[in-house]
């Protein structure tokens, strides 16, 4: 996905098992030019987890977010 893409209703609907496989291990193994291009993957695959949950179920594990304790 290009740096500038927008996640769109039409993006999601496009994206099939292989393509949502590229996207987590793009993730897993975290090796982008600049934090931006994690972080738009990241948000991608968090989109594709609340509108086709049965693609992401598989990566889950990149988009849960574990409470965390500051102190």
């Amino acid at each position: 996905m290009p740096q500038s893409a927008a996640i769109t209703p039409e993006l999601i609907a496009s994206l099939d098992e292989e393509s949502v496989a590229a996207l987590a291990r793009r993730l897993e193994d975290d090796d982008y030019p600049n934090p931006f291009g994690g972080l738009q993957d990241w948000h991608l695959l968090r989109a594709v987890a609340i509108h086709r949950p049965e693609l992401a179920r598989p990566y889950v594990h990149l988009v849960d977010q574990e409470p965390f304790d500051e102190d």
